[in-house]
């Protein structure tokens, strides 16, 4: 089995004349939990969305467990999920009924899915709300429901963008701890985080984009010797010294 679940090589993306992604090369591995930085306008988003199939590449290769994701996207979807930075759910749905459509989506059968659920909603604090309406949701509540619909298939992946925002301080704690559990358990978290706090605490490796490209990655001790300083904060504010007005 191939190491890498994440393969980016040369890959390019341009929105008219504006270059968003940059000959980007990238490998992230099996059982790994990648924090994946850059300032607004970087290309985080942008390369998240092409590694979940929302986007093609102008140029360059991109495989998933060695699958073209342009080429088996299907397949490649069906063995990864992908959480937004803004959680989706349907309002007139409850967060149960949520779950049950994303149940039925992925084929999970019925007695897996209800055992799944129930360890979320206990983890996660859900029980309270789960069979509410999701329209009357904080965005706390919603995010939660989103994690949980993203790993009720188990997934090999998890790509999430802003996985912290809108919950609270314990809810963090036990997401953080979920995280190590999956990549403890030969799955791997991809996340993009603006909380350099989170990517220090829970990361085994750390890249950092800027312009489009990226300019540097591995774990934060491998960083701190390269760059030679001592957090996140500020090996982030030495690699990204020039700011971008627009975002991607």
């Amino acid at each position: 089995m191939n190491v890498n679940i994440i393969e980016l090589q040369e890959v390019m993306k341009s929105y008219g004349a504006k270059l968003a992604v940059d000959r980007l090369s990238l490998e992230v591995r099996r059982g790994e939990i990648f924090a994946f930085l850059g300032p607004n306008g970087a290309g985080k988003t942008t390369t998240i969305k092409l590694i979940a199939g929302l986007l093609q590449a102008d140029h360059g290769q991109l495989r998933i467990s060695g699958q073209d994701v342009s080429r088996d996207g299907l397949a490649v979807r069906s063995r990864m999920a992908y959480v937004p930075d803004q959680p989706f759910v349907y309002e007139k749905l409850t967060g149960r009924e949520f779950l049950e459509f994303v149940r039925e989506m992925y084929r999970v059968p019925a007695e897996v899915a209800r055992e799944r659920i129930a360890v979320f909603a206990r983890q996660l604090d859900m029980g309270s709300y789960l069979d509410q309406l999701c329209e009357s949701y904080s965005h706390g509540m919603k995010q939660k429901v989103v994690l949980a619909a993203a790993l009720l298939h188990d997934p090999e992946l998890l790509v999430i963008d802003e996985p912290m925002v809108g919950l609270d301080p314990r809810t963090v704690r036990v997401v953080k701890n979920l995280f190590v559990e999956r990549a403890r358990s030969g799955r791997t978290v991809f996340m993009s985080t603006h909380t350099l706090a989170i990517a220090e605490a829970v990361a085994d490796r750390i890249g950092i984009i800027h312009q489009g490209r990226l300019v540097t990655v591995g774990t934060f001790a491998e960083l701190q010797a390269m760059q030679m300083q001592s957090s996140l904060e500020e090996i982030f504010l030495q690699l990204t010294a020039e700011p971008r007005d627009e975002q991607i």
